[in-house]
């Protein structure tokens, strides 16, 4: 008799391809694209659930999802075969079996947002896919004072688009940092215990404002207050989100050393 397992992937894919994460009828999606490709692998249909859904446009190095199935198939080579049969736009980095109570979205702890703006002054003809290109220099100095106020447990309310199903607006940014890279390249980075509908894209739009010399950073804690999205920047493009990582609780490496053994 097969035992129903439950199998947890991480998930790179570059989504200028997909029109987003969740599946649906007649439109390329990366849920929809993964699922055909556990079929065709192991015969059998799953569903499967991600830590939570990226819009169209976005990309992720470190998507979770698992999905549970009555199949032998090695988990050892369940990475392999799954790329075999996907777009090289998404690769399934891991699959690993977990506790059959693990769900991707529900234990899901601390997630890692970084948005990427290129700030050279041509931009780049190679990587305009992946960043947003900014040509004003901008005072890194004001945004990194900027962001920090966003660290700390807060009503979000001024940093949703319209659509957000979240009944609470609460959330808690345990992490907000500015980092210069090579290439003239700054990265917004924020980790959270959840986040908004464009949550992080209008963040990033309001941290650009005052990079521009538009806001002063002081004017952050003023825009929180207000939960009034006027208020706050413009959402910026999908495509300089990634979706970097996503944390769970301690368990599942206590589960996967028992399956070692």
């Amino acid at each position: 008799m097969i035992k129903m397992r439950n199998i947890k992937l991480t998930i790179e894919y570059d989504g200028k391809d997909f029109n987003g994460w969740q599946k649906q009828p007649n439109r390329l999606n990366i849920q929809g694209e993964i699922e055909r490709a556990i079929l065709e692998v192991t015969g059998k249909e799953v569903n499967l659930i991600a830590s939570g859904r990226t819009d169209a446009g976005v990309h992720a190095l470190g998507q979770v999802a698992n999905f549970k199935i009555d199949s032998n198939f090695p988990i050892e080579k369940m990475a392999i075969a799954l790329n075999s049969k996907l777009k090289h736009s998404i690769r399934i980095q891991k699959a690993e079996e977990v506790e059959e109570d693990f769900h991707a979205r529900y234990h899901c702890k601390r997630k890692t947002y970084r948005y990427v703006i290129d700030n050279s002054e041509q931009g780049s003809a190679i990587y305009r896919g992946l960043e947003y290109h900014v040509a004003q220099k901008l005072d890194v100095k004001g945004m990194q004072e900027a962001i920090d106020y966003f660290v700390g447990e807060h009503n979000f309310s001024a940093f949703k688009s319209s659509g957000t199903s979240s009944k609470s607006s609460v959330r808690t940014i345990y992490e907000a940092r500015i980092l210069e890279k090579e290439g003239e390249r700054i990265w917004i980075e924020l980790t959270g215990n959840g986040f908004l509908y464009n949550m992080v894209r209008i963040i990033a739009g309001t941290i650009l404002e005052v990079g521009l010399g538009k806001r002063k950073p002081q004017e952050i804690p003023e825009i929180i207050q207000s939960k009034k999205r006027e208020n706050a920047g413009k959402t910026l493009p999908a495509q300089g989100l990634f979706l970097v990582k996503v944390e769970y609780e301690k368990c599942e490496k206590s589960f996967a050393k028992t399956l070692a053994k």
